[in-house]
């Protein structure tokens, strides 16, 4: 079987005809008059929304900011984890401090046993 070549015409075919009146190609990348000016419209157009656009990322992002430093507990102006960090960090020192006040009460409890029974013979266990 014989392959077939794109362009190639079978049997009782024929070319297209082509206009010879076809207009004078532009160069690629010449653009008319009414292209250009539409071309800056649209341009403008989309500038315009892009300004828009950061503006309103630029007023979210304040808006951020001023709520973050209005909140209690919040680190100097650093980010969400910092702040959590810092609010965790209150609860462990608290807990830390509650632990050596019962720590140091439990020594100290038992130094007053030591002496009382080791020593001044006050208890006598029997």
């Amino acid at each position: 079987m014989a392959k077939r070549t794109r362009g190639s015409n079978r049997p009782g075919q024929r070319h297209a005809a082509r206009p010879h009146s076809t207009p004078a190609p532009r160069p690629s990348g010449a653009l008319s008059e009414s292209e250009e000016a539409r071309a800056a419209e649209i341009e403008s157009q989309i500038v315009a929304q892009e300004r828009a656009a950061e503006a309103g990322r630029a007023r979210s992002r304040e808006r951020g900011r001023a709520t973050e430093v209005a909140r209690p507990g919040r680190a100097g102006g650093q980010g969400l984890l910092a702040a959590r960090a810092a609010e965790e960090y209150g609860y462990v020192v608290r807990d830390v401090r509650r632990i050596l006040v019962v720590g140091g009460a439990m020594a100290a409890t038992l130094v007053v046993l030591y002496v009382l029974i080791d020593v001044a013979h006050v208890v006598t266990i029997g």
